[in-house]
Formats: C-alpha cells, sequence, structure tokens
C-alpha cells in the first residue's frame, strides 16, 4: 500500500466519519425514547427546534414550529390509542400561530393524558401547545414565555399603542391597519388560550390568564420560570424524570468554529475527605 492509497483511505474515513456519527446519535435516541416509552407505559412525542449558523456566509437560520410539524404532531397523535398517556417533549423557540395551535388543540381535544416536559425552554408556540396539556413538567431553571402575537416581527400589544399615543391625523395609513390587523389577532389568540384553559380553571381565572398572555403584559422573550407559571394557576410540576434531560442532551447544537461554552462532562459529586483542612 502506498502513501497515495493511505491518502484515499483517510480522506473516505474522514468524510464517513460524521455520517457515522449521526446515524449513532439518532440511535442513541430512538433506545432512550423506546426506553422512557417502556418506563412509563407512553407515547413519546419529541419537538426540538436547535438554533444554527450557516459555516459559509454566517446568516443565522431559525428553526421554528411549522406545518410540517404540525403534521407529523397531529399524525404520531392519531397513531396512538386514546388511553395511552402521550409524554411530549418541548424544545422550541416558538413558530407559526397556526401550526402551533393545530397541535395544542390535538392536544386539548384528546381523551388520554398529555404530559409537556419542558427540559429547557418553549417559549411563544412552544408555550402555547403547553397550555393545552393536562400537566406540564419543567426543570427547575426551564421556561415558558408569553404568546402575544408579532406583527411584521413587532408586538401587536406595542404597534396598538401608537394609536393610544398620536392624534389621528399623525397616523399612516399603514400604521393604521397594521393596528387593525394586531387587535384582531390580541383577540384571537386570547379567545385560543382561554379556550385550551376551559378544562383547567374557573372561566374567570381563564380569561384573566388568557389575557396576561396574550396582550403584551411582558416582552415577547419574557422567561416565565416554573414558579410564576404555578402563581398563575397552571399545572406545573419541576418533578422532572432524568431521562428526559438525558434525552435533550442527544439532540446537540451543530457545532461551528470555537464552541462559547466549555466543561469536563461529567457529573462532580461533594467528597468531605477531599476538602483542606
Amino acid at each position: 500500500m502506498n502513501v497515495m492509497d493511505i491518502f484515499w483511505i483517510f480522506l473516505m474515513l474522514s468524510a464517513l466519519q460524521p455520517v457515522l456519527r449521526q446515524k449513532m446519535i439518532e440511535a442513541a435516541r430512538q433506545r432512550m425514547i423506546a426506553r422512557i416509552e417502556r418506563k412509563r407505559q407512553s407515547r413519546v412525542i419529541v419537538l426540538i427546534h436547535r438554533q444554527e449558523t450557516m459555516s459559509l456566509l454566517g446568516f443565522p437560520i431559525f428553526r421554528y414550529i411549522d406545518i410540517n410539524d404540525s403534521e407529523e404532531v397531529i399524525r404520531a397523535i392519531q397513531l396512538t390509542d386514546p388511553q395511552i398517556p402521550i409524554d411530549l417533549v418541548l424544545h422550541t423557540p416558538g413558530g407559526l400561530v397556526l401550526a402551533a395551535l393545530q397541535i395544542a388543540r390535538a392536544v386539548h381535544h384528546r381523551p388520554g393524558k398529555v404530559t409537556v416536559f419542558v427540559p429547557h425552554y418553549a417559549m411563544s408556540g412552544g408555550t402555547l401547545i403547553a397550555l393545552a396539556a393536562d400537566e406540564i413538567v419543567m426543570c427547575k431553571h426551564a421556561v415558558l414565555g408569553p404568546v402575544d402575537p408579532q406583527i411584521n416581527q413587532q408586538p401587536a400589544a406595542s404597534v396598538l399603542k401608537v394609536l393610544q399615543r398620536k392624534k389621528p391625523d399623525e397616523i399612516d395609513d399603514q400604521t393604521l391597519i397594521l393596528a387593525d390587523i394586531a387587535e384582531k389577532a390580541i383577540s384571537q389568540v386570547r379567545m385560543c388560550v382561554k379556550e385550551l384553559l376551559s378544562d383547567k380553571m374557573p372561566e374567570e381565572k381563564a380569561d384573566e390568564v388568557a389575557r396576561l398572555l396574550s396582550e403584551g403584559t411582558w416582552t415577547h422573550d419574557f422567561p416565565l420560570t416554573a414558579e410564576m407559571a404555578q402563581q398563575l394557576g397552571l399545572p406545573v410540576s419541576t418533578d422532572m424524570p432524568t431521562e428526559f434531560v438525558q434525552l435533550l442532551q442527544l439532540y446537540p447544537q451543530p457545532r461551528r468554529g470555537q464552541p462559547t461554552v466549555e466543561y469536563i462532562p461529567a457529573p462532580y459529586h461533594y467528597h468531605p475527605s477531599r476538602t483542606k483542612t
């Protein structure tokens, strides 16, 4: 075997390495999902969106809840006997209201129990789906978020405030059109949230929570902790099984250049005998 043969073998192995690594991760995911399903006697559905950056031009690519996601999740629900519990794992910045609401209503109308697990965050449309579940399980530092609609990437509630702070003759036609759309969007989302909460709390309480979450009480990226969600009256628990955290770790962020966070990936345990005297 000459040098060129060794070079080409090395080149082929280098090219195959990412593919083999991805296949190994996918197999590990399936094993972990099957393990959780056996332990909990449930169907596990995973909806995870990672944020990626193109390596060539550096343009951000945002992954979010879209119509394809709603089709797949609803299909998985339809393939599950109504009496079998569903464990839905969410890790997402949100997405299309249409797609998120389709999933949320499928969850809400399901006879069997649906538990949403949030290991890290489920914002915006992810929160909308979580509101439909019978139970929301969050890690101690995990967060949900407001579901106030955005119009042209602007908060609908903020667009409406323009009408309150300016005289009619000072507002251009485009802003008036956006304000009309914003008013309708807020009303629609508030109605949908109230619908999803209708079987979890009294009507007046559901209306209050729907108003807080949809009318711009907080900024759209404001983190709602498990404690805050409990204060709102949502069915939130922080008793997160370890397997769901381990499952999320099997969906790693694609590496692009030097990592921004580094540590030795092993648990550290306190041993009194190691302390200095």
